[in-house]
């Protein structure tokens, strides 16, 4: 027996583990740039609010509050759609569910599909929820259901269109449609919109790409140092500038905040939501 085959074959072997296990290491020491924002069991991390109900015998908002962390009809869930752990929003009260953590310059990445149910007083009309962002402030400050905040469209067919919600400011290229609408053109004229602004607070986006109701869509937003990019399915269409907000006629900047998702009448699931620090947005999104 050659004791020097055995040691080295024993050496090559401890050099092979040793290999792996450093591997492994880095493996585990690398940090996933992503933080995901459910944990696919509850809504740890979320608070919920829900504004005053739809009364159908007088046609009017002016139901019950149920405020704050207060959700006895299960309006925001975790369940299994299509195989994966998703957010269900039923829609069924108006309202929204925000992040506990505020977020500045970050990129944003979600998935979301309508589902089937509708609620009055929106139940013959399209389906409609959104992605508030840098939402600041009390609940309930927009029309007693959402926070102060820039929102991100999400509805059947205006997948990206811009509003200023409650005093949130924003400054857009747009040209004038056929029907004397604002539209995202990046060679328009700058403008800005807001509650207050002659110009109102929605900005159409340009172009459309979302898909048909009950197919997944992705949603990309990026914020860096007030400015936002809105994607729909990997299509830049719309990009805003110098996020602020409207105190009392006083403008201050609006780049830091939470996220919140809308119910507004419309069941809509979301998932793999999940958002990462960035410090610039990428060169070819701002093209």
């Amino acid at each position: 027996m050659n004791i020097f085959k055995i040691l080295r074959g024993r050496e090559i072997a401890s050099l092979l583990i040793l290999i792996a296990f450093l591997s492994c290491q880095d493996q585990r020491t690398e940090e996933d740039p992503w933080k995901h924002l459910l944990n696919g069991k509850d809504l740890q991390g979320w608070d919920t609010y829900l504004g005053p109900k739809y009364n159908p015998e007088e046609e009017e908002m002016n139901g019950p509050v149920f405020g704050l962390n207060n959700d006895p009809e299960n309006v925001f869930s975790i369940v299994k759609e299509d195989g994966e752990t998703a957010l269900r929003i039923s829609g069924s009260n108006f309202g929204g569910i925000s992040t506990k953590k505020e977020f500045e310059n970050f990129h944003l990445r979600l998935e979301f599909k309508w589902g089937e149910l509708k609620w009055a007083p929106r139940k013959n009309k399209i389906r409609d929820s959104g992605i508030l962002y840098f939402a600041v402030g009390p609940h309930g400050a927009d029309y007693g259901f959402w926070m102060r905040s820039q929102e991100f469209q999400i509805e059947e067919g205006d997948c990206g269109d811009y509003w200023g919600v409650a005093g949130g400011v924003f400054d857009i290229r747009s040209s004038k449609n056929a029907d004397d609408q604002f539209v995202y053109d990046e060679n328009g004229e700058i403008r800005t919109f807001s509650g207050t602004s002659e110009n109102g607070r929605r900005c159409i986006k340009n172009p459309d790409a979302e898909h048909k109701s009950g197919e997944w869509n992705t949603i990309d937003l990026y914020c860096f140092n007030g400015t936002s990019v809105h994607v729909v399915n990997g299509v830049v269409n719309m990009i805003l500038t110098n996020s602020r907000q409207l105190d009392n006629g006083v403008e201050t900047p609006l780049t830091k905040g939470k996220i919140q998702i809308q119910s507004e009448g419309a069941e809509v699931y979301y998932r793999n939501i999940k958002i990462r620090s960035i410090d610039k947005i990428p060169s070819d999104i701002l093209e």
